[in-house]
């Protein structure tokens, strides 16, 4: 015969979990009636019940209810009822009683939730209210007194030669020295030119003293013949050779000015060369050197500052006249660096320029630019004219 099921420890244990979950619910339990034997088993609870009237399985057995009893009696009541129904049924109410809390938890937590969300959409609703009626009334009205209208200080124009009027009748009297003393000065000319502030004044016309001939600057026109030539006096020519007058007359003045000083006597080999001169002495170039080489040491025909009349090529002389070659290292190339510029003479070809001026170093190769210009050129420590009229480089054709 098997044994009792009732009696198995799997059921002992399981009864004992019953009971444990019962004691956990937060029903009071009031101490049990003491009683002489244990209580009987659900066998002997089957057996009693074939033997007698079935239990009402949904009601409760009527307990007396009395105005005069206790908290505590009602509490006990209640347990004591509770005690006396089936394990099942109070595993059952076990778990309702739970289900129940958990809903009640659950709606507290829903209800706090929607009141928040209620307060988030009135403040909402009551700032896009508020920016409706911004938008329905439209901008403040402008007051009685007007707008305030901001200070608007004036600038000045900034000056130009071109309209002083001395400037502009000086260079239409073809008068340099006038143009540029007029002007302010040397350096306030150069700079109304390089910043660009002086249309009136073009470095194209050949007719003027400040005009810039290099190899992407020919002349204009491109067979250009000097009006004013003539003879420096007292000067040794070593060709029948001429100059414009102004340089021509500086040239007699800086040649009396090294003598006296003790630097010698300097004479010059060439000076203007017309358009029909440079075309031979450009193509003799090309026949020795080559056109690459022609270049660096020669102008084509209409790019040579030799057919403005400006420029002049000096020779040391000391009875008798030496070569170009011989300039750089002698007393007077020594003081022509020092001073030419006294006189509006600059060395246009200066060493190490040749990325700039397109020619090899000529400590020969003098140019009269007029004596403001030439100090102007000097303090400011220039060494060509590309750079001193903010004008490209000229390297290459």
């Amino acid at each position: 015969m098997s044994p009792d099921s009732e009696l198995s420890p799997r059921r002992a244990a399981r009864a004992e979990a019953e009971r444990l979950a019962t004691a956990a619910l937060s029903v009071p339990v009031a101490p049990a009636p003491a009683e002489t034997s244990a209580s009987p088993t659900r066998r002997a609870l089957r057996e009693a019940g074939s033997s007698t009237a079935p239990l009402r399985r949904r009601s409760f057995a009527p307990v007396e209810d009395s105005t005069s009893s206790s908290e505590g009696g009602r509490l006990r009541a209640a347990t004591e009822r509770f005690s006396a129904l089936p394990t099942a049924r109070r595993r059952r109410l076990a778990v309702v009683a739970g289900a129940f809390a958990v809903v009640v938890a659950t709606a507290t937590v829903a209800v706090g939730l929607a009141i928040g969300a209620g307060a988030d959409a009135t403040a909402s609703t009551s700032t896009d209210d508020s920016a409706v009626a911004a938008a329905i009334a439209g901008p403040p009205a402008v007051p009685s007194e007007g707008l305030p209208v901001p200070a608007v200080s004036a600038v000045a124009a900034t000056a130009t030669p071109c309209d002083d009027p001395a400037v502009t009748a000086a260079l239409s009297a073809g008068d340099d020295a006038a143009a540029i003393a007029a002007a302010g000065g040397g350096s306030a000319f150069r700079e109304a030119v390089a910043s660009g502030i002086a249309p009136c004044v073009s470095l194209s016309d050949p007719n003027r003293e400040w005009v810039v001939v290099n190899k992407q600057r020919p002349l204009d026109p491109v067979d250009y013949y000097p009006g004013d030539l003539i003879m420096p006096a007292n000067v040794r020519a070593l060709e029948d050779s001429a100059l414009r007058t102004p340089a021509a007359n500086a040239l007699t003045a800086m040649v009396k000015a090294a003598s006296d000083a003790g630097a010698g006597e300097i004479g010059y080999l060439s000076a203007f060369r017309s358009y029909t001169t440079q075309k031979s002495t450009y193509a003799g170039r090309v026949r020795v050197s080559g056109v690459e080489g022609a270049d660096r040491e020669s102008a084509r025909p209409g790019y040579s500052e030799h057919q403005s009349g400006l420029a002049v090529d000096i020779v040391p002389c000391n009875g008798s006249c030496r070569t170009l070659d011989d300039v750089a290292a002698s007393a007077q190339g020594a003081w022509v660096r020092e001073h030419s510029w006294e006189f509006g003479f600059v060395t246009r070809y200066a060493e190490g320029r040749e990325a700039v001026s397109g020619y090899e170093p000529e400590a020969w190769h003098l140019r009269y630019i007029g004596p403001e210009l030439a100090r102007a050129y000097h303090e400011g420590g220039f060494t060509t004219l590309e750079e001193f009229f903010g004008l490209p480089a000229a390297p290459t054709y």
